[in-house]
C-alpha cells in the first residue's frame, strides 16, 4: 500500500500537512503554538497584533448557535513590543509559525512587521478585512483594490518573509481585490475571514447576547461561502490560496481544496474537535484518498474546475 504524502508547499514554506491554524485560536503565547503544532498542525498563526496593545470588547465575545459561532473579540493582543518578546525564539515550535499583522493604515502594517522582524516567523498574513471592529478591515476602508495595492506594497518592501493577504467574504468584488494583492507581492491569498457582521438576541434578555452586539460569522455558516470564494479565486489569481471557514474534517478540508485552496486554515474546528482537530483531520484526508486512488494531496488541489 503506498503512503499518501500530505506534505505542502506555500511559496518557499514547506508544511508536512495542509493544515493551518487560523489566527485568533490559541496562538497567543510561544507555549500554546507549541501545543498545536504537537497535536498536527502543518502550520501555526498568532493571534493578530497591533502597534499599540488592544483590550478588545467586553465578554461576551463569543457565542455558538445551531451553524456555527457568532464572535466579536476586538482584536484584544498586548501589542508589537510584547508580542517581539513572546516570540522571540521559535526554535521550539516544530512546525512554520505566521505572524498576523493588523493596522488601520499602512503606516502601521509597517510599524508592527519591523518591530517583530526580530522573530524568528515564516511569513506574514495581513487581515484586510474585519466585520466588527470599528477602523479595521472594511470599515476602514481596506476592501479596496487600491488600499489592498497599497498595504501590500509597503509591507512588501520591508520584508522578505512571504506575505499572505486575508480577506473578506462580504467584498463583491474579492477576485479584484486579491489580484491587487497578487500584483503588490503577495505569494498567497488566505480566504476568508468571517462573514457578516451577524447578531444572535437573547429573547428572555430582550437585547443581543454578544456585548458589542454585532459578531463576525464563522463555523458550519461559513463554509458555503469560503468555498464558493476559494473557487472563484482560483479562475482568477496564480497564487495559492489558503482555504479558511468552517473546516472540521477532512471531508471539508477535500472541499476546500478541490475548490482551489492549497492549505486549509483551521479555527472553530478546534472548539467543536478540540485540539486535536488537526490530527484528526489529516488522517480523514488520508483515509479518503486512499479509498479513492490519491496518493498525493496535490493531485485533488483544484480538481473540481476540471
Amino acid at each position: 500500500m503506498s503512503k499518501i504524502n500530505l506534505a505542502v508547499n506555500l511559496g518557499n514554506i514547506q508544511l508536512a500537512n495542509p493544515t493551518i491554524l487560523a489566527s485568533g485560536i490559541l496562538g497567543t503565547t510561544k507555549a500554546l503554538l507549541k501545543r498545536v503544532a504537537e497535536h498536527g498542525a502543518g502550520a501555526v498563526t498568532i493571534k493578530s497584533i497591533s502597534r499599540e496593545p488592544r483590550e478588545g470588547h467586553k465578554n461576551p465575545t463569543v457565542i455558538t448557535f445551531e451553524a456555527g459561532m457568532l464572535n466579536a473579540v476586538g482584536y484584544s493582543n498586548s501589542g508589537v513590543d510584547a508580542a517581539a518578546r513572546e516570540f522571540s525564539d521559535l526554535q521550539e515550535i516544530n512546525a512554520p509559525v505566521i505572524a498576523s499583522v493588523i493596522g488601520t493604515q499602512k503606516e502601521d502594517f509597517v510599524r508592527v512587521v519591523e518591530g517583530l522582524s526580530g522573530a524568528e516567523f515564516s511569513a506574514i498574513e495581513i487581515p484586510l478585512s474585519c466585520p466588527h471592529t470599528p477602523g479595521f478591515g472594511l470599515l476602514a476602508g481596506q476592501g479596496t483594490p487600491e488600499a489592498t495595492f497599497a498595504i501590500t506594497s509597503e509591507v512588501r518592501r520591508i520584508t522578505k518573509l512571504p506575505i499572505f493577504v486575508k480577506l473578506s467574504p462580504n467584498i463583491p468584488g474579492i477576485c479584484t481585490i486579491a489580484k491587487a494583492a497578487e500584483d503588490a507581492g503577495a505569494d498567497a491569498i488566505t480566504a476568508v475571514n468571517s462573514m457578516g457582521p451577524g447578531m444572535i438576541i437573547n429573547i428572555e434578555a430582550q437585547k443581543p447576547v454578544l456585548s458589542f452586539m454585532v459578531g463576525g460569522v464563522t463555523g458550519d455558516a461559513l463554509r458555503p461561502i469560503a468555498v464558493r470564494c476559494v473557487y472563484d479565486l482560483y479562475q482568477a489569481i496564480k497564487i495559492p490560496i489558503i482555504g479558511v471557514g468552517g473546516v472540521s474534517t477532512g471531508r471539508h478540508a477535500i472541499e476546500m481544496m478541490m475548490a482551489g485552496a492549497s492549505a486549509v486554515g483551521i479555527g472553530t474546528g478546534v472548539y467543536y474537535r478540540g485540539i486535536g482537530v488537526f490530527k484528526k483531520v489529516c488522517e480523514e484526508m488520508a483515509q479518503w484518498m486512499r479509498e479513492n486512488s490519491f496518493d498525493n494531496v496535490h493531485e485533488i488541489v483544484g480538481v473540481a474546475h476540471d
